[in-house]
């Protein structure tokens, strides 16, 4: 299944947020946008796990 991601980089600190908008508070971040998006990964299987 595939899901929206948004990523969006951080001014301030460099780092990259990433969420998905249909799963509703599924969020993580990453120094890189490679480890948001692999962070993302993660947290949308923990999150459809429930």
């Amino acid at each position: 299944m595939k899901w929206r991601v948004v990523l969006e980089r951080d001014e301030t600190s460099g780092d990259w947020a990433a969420w998905c908008p249909e799963l509703p508070g599924c969020a993580s971040a990453g120094i890189t946008q490679e480890d948001a998006l692999e962070n993302i990964r993660e947290a949308i299987e923990i999150y459809l796990e429930v």
